[in-house]
């Protein structure tokens, strides 16, 4: 199964400014409802109570700390799924993450929720492509495919 993590980030790496953030500055929203639409996605509890949206049309998944990503996965019945946020739900399935789709937008924070708070090791990433954001000129999204060592 491929585990894709998806996030909207600043250019300097932020995917909000404070854990209660409702994010409004996301230009992509589109994008995340094709590219997502119709498979589980996965979120942090602290990510759900931020939802901006409704997540129509798919599995949504809450998780907890005490919860284990192998279980949660285990459970799924997709060729795929989304990790959609938070940085420390990220951190938790990033040995499981088999892609990263990022939009990188032309802000910069200069401090927040980091897309990986206290990542323990590096992720080997090789370029897929980058998808242009329709009807946001200069907003592309980053497609990366994980290289995890054997």
């Amino acid at each position: 199964m491929d585990v894709i993590l998806i996030a909207a980030i600043t250019a300097d790496g932020y995917i909000a400014r404070h854990s209660n953030e409702k994010v409004d500055w996301s230009l992509d929203l589109h994008l995340f409802r094709k590219q997502t639409m119709g498979y589980p996605v996965i979120m942090g509890s602290q990510t759900e109570k931020t939802l901006a949206m409704d997540l129509d049309g798919r599995e949504t998944i809450v998780t907890h700390r005490h919860n284990d990503p192998e279980t949660v996965l285990d459970k799924l019945h997709s060729d795929k799924c989304f990790i959609i946020g938070g940085g420390r739900t990220y951190t938790r399935f990033a040995s499981y993450l088999t892609h990263l789709y990022l939009t990188i937008h032309p802000l910069i924070f200069g401090g927040g929720i980091p897309l990986f708070p206290d990542l323990d090791d590096e992720l080997d990433l090789v370029f897929l492509k980058m998808l242009s954001v329709d009807g946001v000129e200069g907003l592309y999204q980053f497609q990366y495919k994980i290289n995890h060592p054997n």
